[in-house]
This record gives structure tokens, C-alpha cells and sequence, in this order.
């Protein structure tokens, strides 16, 4: 997205590079990610807005989106195939090809609501993903967990009046965007933390607010936006978690979805920006999936 960007390419090497030298990338199918359709964008997505991404993409130099949010000549191929990533862990999963999915994607896409561009992303991945799993294998509830340390506003957006899909989010408030405190309903479960926010205060509320609810609902599937930017050494935000943490929640998601959703995880990459604490912290989460 431009030089030193805090979205940069190297996040993805860091990932990548830690999920090998921990021995994971040997223990996992690797797949080339999709591009997904302007039909599947669409399914979260308003068409216009859709069409108006594909028209911007730059031929040359940057085209800027918001502040903090461009294009480059490349960005559109990889939003596109950020998004067929998860459609295409969906598809797998659904079809009992694979047990569960990472999908280590860039540019990330929690923030990018029905008809905006924010926040680094551009399409919406874990959106595109359970609508695709709606509309296409038929399921009738789709948990999105969110632990990034910004507020999925986007993902909210996008399904804050379609009860098929709970979307059980933790975040700093008040922080950037800003939003999600005094927003949920019956299908929203939002759970604001104030910085500073350690492991043991992390762990209560998630298991307090998260848990109970995703019983109740009963996910047919569960996607994940895994952001690990609330880790204690992160740059942009100032929630005090470790890489501990990261498997902590895996392992009580993994829990769940065995209860509830025959053990189907999609796990997609949103934010983390100190790329040491990004690959350690990728590792806890993606170790605890293979595992499993």
C-alpha cells in the first residue's frame, strides 16, 4: 500500500516464514488461493461497489481509497484471491476435503463494510466466505469470531440483520474505528476491552461473553478473522496479549465447533503489524488447528 505502510508484503513472509520454521507448512495442504468472482464479492458486497474496486485499480502508480487504504497495480488480484482464499477453505471444508482451513491472506478485510473501503481492506474476506457457505451449501448458521484488536465494523455492517450468522467480536474500545461497544443484538456479541487488557482479563471475557451465546446458536461452521494485533509488542494498538493467548482461544474454538459444527474451521488473517510477535503468534494459532 505504499512505502512503509504498516500493511506491507513482508507480514505475509513473516507468516509464512514461522509457520515453516516451526515444521507446520510440511503438516498442512497447500493451495494456491482462487480468485473469487465479482459474484461471490457481491454476496457481501453491493454490486456498485464492487464495480467501482475494479474500476479503480490503478495501471500504474497508487490509486487511494480512504487515508489509510490504496491500490497498487497488484492489489486487485490480491483482494480477489484473499476472498476466494476463504471461499475456497469453505469449500473444502464443506466437503470434508480438509478438517479445517488457514487461509494466510493479505490484503486483510474485516473493515470493509457493504459499500466501503477502510482500514487497509478492500473486500471482505470472512464475509464473502460465509455467504458462500449460505447461499451455496445451504447451511442456516455461521459463527464469524473475531479476535483481532480493531473492531470488525465491516463484518458488523454486513451482517448486523441477517440473524444467520453471529458475529462474536473482541476489540480495544475506544479505538480505532471506533465503533461496536453499543452496537450488538441477538446475533451481534461484541466484547470491548480497554487497553492495557492482559491474558487473564482477555480470557474471562471471552469465555463469559463468547461461549455461552455460540452454544445457544449452535454454528453449522465456524470462520475465524484471526488478527494478532492485540499481542503485547504490536505497534498499532496497546491490548497486552501473548502468543499463549492465541492458542488458548483456538483450543476453546476448536471445542466448540467440535460441539456444534462438526469440527469445520476457516481461520483467515486480519491484522498484526510487529512482524516477530505476527509469526509467533500466527504459529499458537495454526499449531493448535493441525493438532487438533
Amino acid at each position: 500500500m505504499g512505502p512503509h505502510h504498516p500493511e506491507s508484503p513482508e507480514r505475509l513472509k513473516a507468516v509464512l516464514g514461522a509457520l515453516d520454521a516451526a515444521g507446520l507448512i510440511k503438516q498442512m495442504e497447500q493451495v494456491e488461493a482462487p480468485a473469487a468472482s465479482k459474484e461471490q464479492i457481491a454476496r457481501a458486497h453491493l454490486p456498485d461497489y464492487v464495480e467501482a474496486i475494479f474500476e479503480a485499480a490503478p495501471s500504474h502508480d497508487y490509486a487511494y481509497l480512504d487515508p489509510d487504504t490504496s491500490m497498487n497495480v497488484y492489489s486487485l488480484q490480491a483482494a480477489q484471491r484473499a476472498a476466494g482464499a476463504v471461499v475456497e477453505g469453505v469449500d473444502r471444508v464443506m466437503n470434508g476435503r480438509n478438517r479445517n482451513a488457514f487461509c494466510a491472506v493479505r490484503p486483510c478485510g474485516h473493515h470493509a463494510t457493504f459499500d466501503h473501503a477502510m482500514g487497509f481492506c478492500i473486500f471482505n474476506n470472512v464475509a464473502v466466505g460465509a455467504r458462500h457457505a449460505l447461499e451455496v451449501h445451504g447451511l442456516s448458521r455461521v459463527a464469524i469470531l473475531d479476535f483481532d484488536v480493531h473492531h470488525g465494523n465491516g463484518t458488523e455492517d454486513i451482517f448486523h440483520d441477517d440473524p444467520r450468522v453471529m458475529l462474536c467480536s473482541s476489540f480495544q474500545h475506544p479505538y480505532y474505528p471506533g465503533t461496536g461497544a453499543d452496537t450488538g443484538n441477538a446475533h451481534i456479541i461484541p466484547t470491548p476491552l480497554p487497553a492495557r487488557t492482559g491474558s487473564a482479563a482477555f480470557r474471562r471475557a471471552i469465555a463469559n461473553s463468547w461461549f455461552p451465546a455460540l452454544d445457544e446458536f449452535k454454528p453449522e461452521l465456524v470462520i475465524v478473522s484471526a488478527g494478532f494485533d492485540a499481542h503485547k509488542d504490536d505497534p498499532l494498538a496497546y491490548l497486552e496479549l501473548v502468543e499463549d493467548d492465541y492458542e488458548w482461544i483456538t483450543d476453546e474454538i476448536l471445542s466448540m465447533a467440535d460441539r456444534h459444527a462438526e469440527g469445520r474451521i476457516v481461520s483467515a488473517l486480519e491484522g498484526g503489524y510487529n512482524l516477530h510477535a505476527l509469526g509467533k503468534s500466527a504459529v499458537a494459532h495454526v499449531r493448535a488447528l493441525v493438532e487438533h
